[in-house]
């Protein structure tokens, strides 16, 4: 890519890692990513916010080759994906000062080296002149390392947002031109990433509502130009109302607890509630997380190997219980051959969750007319759970 203007003196400095598919070892990238970083020059000093991840360098690299001074490096998060470049940007301009907060001073001397007297730290809300533009650092911690800090100019009304309201899509768009795909990449950015801070994501939005601003670009995705979009679908994100939705994770080895997930499907269908399923064999793992973000109950459904649950299914419970949604309600169903205590260690996995477990249904080998018939009740339980709930919207 080239670099390119997105306000007066303001440039995007895009490297777009088409070929990605996985981040941290764990997050799928279906779409690929970007590694934005922007080059701000005031009438008095630059600035370069943020960098790339070292995959790319020589890219970054080649978009600044014309720039012959840089004033600041700030380094709004010590991820490598954001600052990973850094050694490479000190070297080629040895005068300039890395800027950066306390917590963020030692990730990047430990993480990446960085000779300590290079580095200028800012406090919360500071301001740095750059002459005709001013960068104002706004805190905005656990989004989502501990040092994660936005960076806003207000002669331009345009905040730097980092990881916030990021999605992972590699695109040649500079900014949002279409909607309906950004939503779904910065809703699955948002669940495997934000989402067990929602909490502090709901202050962090409010802090940065105070600011007066038409355009958020952030550190991964495209430059929202029309802000209000990516701010609403935050806000609904993080808001406690949860949808009339079931996700239901489940595997099966021989074929009963597909039948019994099949059964319960259909009996939530006639509850009026939408179920979200996923065979964890072929689940693209991100597609649950996007799920989980508005959904009221998880069912989790397995089969039994060595008395537990099996592996896949294990997997999908832990990562539910580190992203930590706002479900109100659970259930576990299942089947075995001839002993199990899958049931009780599912349970046990997810205490992050504090969800109300509204029934189990265990059955030994095929499912049967009873079982059905319990697989119906647990359909009709979670329809009264939720038909009770003010914070499901049944309507």
């Amino acid at each position: 890519m080239h670099a390119r203007t997105i306000k007066p003196g303001i440039q995007s400095i895009t490297c777009v890692h088409w070929e990605r598919r996985l981040f941290d070892a764990l997050i799928p990238l279906p779409d690929g990513t970007s590694y934005n970083a922007y080059l701000v020059r005031g009438q008095d000093a630059t600035a370069l916010i943020d960098s790339a991840d070292p995959a790319l360098t020589a890219e970054l690299m080649e978009q600044l080759r014309g720039v012959d001074h840089v004033d600041y490096l700030v380094s709004q998060h010590a991820e490598q994906d954001h600052s990973g470049a850094l050694p490479v940007l000190a070297e080629k301009y040895p005068a300039a000062k890395v800027i950066c907060n306390r917590k963020a001073r030692d990730m990047l001397v430990s993480h990446l080296h960085l000779a300590e007297d290079r580095i200028q730290l800012v406090a919360d809300g500071e301001t740095l002149p750059l002459g005709g533009k001013t960068l104002t650092f706004i805190y905005t911690p656990w989004v989502h390392w501990p040092e994660t800090f936005c960076t806003y100019v207000p002669e331009d009304k345009l905040l730097f947002s980092c990881d916030f309201f990021g999605s992972h899509l590699a695109t040649t768009d500079l900014f949002v031109t279409d909607q309906a795909l950004v939503y779904e990449a910065a809703k699955r950015y948002y669940a495997e990433i934000m989402m067990p801070f929602r909490k502090t994501i709901v202050n962090n939005l409010a802090k940065v509502a105070e600011l007066d601003f038409d355009m958020i670009a952030p550190s991964h995705g495209p430059v929202y130009d029309q802000p209000g979009f990516i701010l609403e679908a935050y806000r609904d994100w993080t808001a406690p109302q949860m949808k009339n939705e079931v996700v239901l994770p489940y595997a099966s080895m021989h074929g009963s607890t597909a039948m019994m997930a099949k059964h319960l499907i259909d009996a939530l269908a006639r509850q009026g509630i939408t179920v979200h399923a996923f065979d964890l064999t072929v689940t693209d793992i991100g597609k649950l997380a996007i799920a989980l973000v508005d959904a009221a109950t998880l069912v989790v459904g397995t089969p039994t190997v060595h008395v537990g649950p099996h592996p896949a299914v294990y997997y999908a419970a832990h990562l539910a219980n580190l992203l930590r949604p706002k479900l109100k309600y659970a259930a576990i169903i299942g089947s075995y051959g001839w002993s199990s205590k899958a049931i009780e260690q599912i349970a046990g996995l997810i205490p992050n969750l504090s969800v109300e477990v509204v029934g189990t249904v265990l059955h030994k080998g095929l499912p049967d007319a009873a079982t059905r018939g319990q697989l119906d009740a647990l359909a009709a339980g979670i329809a009264k759970a939720h038909a009770a709930d003010d914070n499901v919207q049944t309507a």
